[in-house]
């Protein structure tokens, strides 16, 4: 009697919390985003409302979408850290899709001091989001590969000197926004002696408060030079492998995970993944069509046809020796 008495009971809870979550769901009411905003603009994780393809249930849907409505709030107050630095977040705004940003003819004025400083329009820069999309240019076939759930998180360290600090924070948003989760183990920034103001006290406030515990600040106290920083940024380095890249570049989705798989398979190996361009002017996305790296007798980094037996293949998703 006592075992079904605690049958009963069992039930009765169970039913009674089947009620409540009913209850929630249909008294819940969706956030209202301010006017000219939207979620799906602001939210770098907004896929996870789509899971509902794959097979989960509507209720199970409801709740994801619920709780992507809550992130989204964090990511408001979160948002406000780069308006501090008079920077914007989000997947809005200028240079959205890779597409050319522009200036007003005053704004063309004020960045012109800029540009000479940095080689880049610097000034441009500030006014694209650093969560702007991108296009995915991987072939079909890269698309379509699958990967174990057992690949070697990755370091990502980027080496600097007196960068645009809306450049580098762009890099920093891309690398977390296309790299899964459980991959990314940190970022590591080395800081190869700026003199820069915006560098110091403002990039180490919003990175530790916009990503705490994931993204380190290594500064070198003298100018080291490339190859000695990207040594202490792999001195401080955790993550099984270590990935060096320049402080002003824009990550893709996917490509991660085929740079893990290949080092998984031979320790031994150096991957380069396929590398296009972002224009110094305007900040457009261009497309490079598939090549190999090399340098000219000179050093001029410059980009080499593949050989016979690749294109023979047919296979643009296999690797370029």
């Amino acid at each position: 009697m006592a075992s079904l008495r605690r049958v009963k009971v069992l039930l009765v809870l169970n039913l009674i919390a089947v009620a409540g979550f009913v209850l929630f769901l249909a008294k819940c009411r969706p956030i209202t985003a301010k006017t000219g905003d939207s979620f799906h603009d602001i939210h770098p994780r907004a896929e996870v409302a789509n899971l509902t393809a794959h097979g989960i249930s509507s209720i199970q849907d409801a709740v994801l979408k619920r709780l992507s409505l809550l992130e989204d709030i964090v990511y408001r107050q979160l948002n406000g850290l780069s308006k501090s630095l008079g920077l914007i977040e989000g997947y809005g705004g200028r240079g959205k899709g890779g597409l050319p940003a522009t200036l007003s003819p005053e704004e063309e004025e004020k960045a012109k001091g800029p540009h000479e400083k940095y080689g880049y329009n610097s000034y441009l820069s500030e006014k694209i989001s650093l969560d702007r999309s991108i296009p995915d240019y991987r072939p079909t076939k890269c698309k379509e590969l699958k990967y174990g759930k057992d690949l070697p998180q990755i370091s990502i360290i980027f080496i600097f000197v007196n960068e645009a600090l809306s450049v580098i924070l762009r890099s920093v948003h891309s690398a977390v926004n296309h790299t899964p989760a459980h991959l990314l183990k940190e970022i590591i920034l080395v800081d190869d002696n700026s003199d820069e103001e915006e560098l110091k006290a403002p990039l180490e406030e919003y990175v530790n408060k916009r990503y705490p515990g994931l993204v380190k600040v290594v500064r070198n106290q003298k100018r080291e030079g490339l190859i000695r920083a990207r040594i202490e940024g792999w001195k401080a380095a955790t993550g099984q492998i270590t990935g060096f890249f320049d402080a002003h570049v824009e990550f893709t989705a996917g490509w991660a995970e085929p740079v893990l798989s290949r080092i998984q398979e031979n320790r031994r190996r150096v991957i380069l993944p396929s590398i296009d361009n972002i224009k110094q002017d305007n900040f457009e996305v261009q497309r490079y069509e598939n090549s190999a790296h090399g340098y000219s007798w000179e050093l001029w980094c410059m980009y080499i046809s593949p050989p016979k037996d690749w294109w023979d293949a047919g296979d643009p998703s296999l690797p370029i020796r």
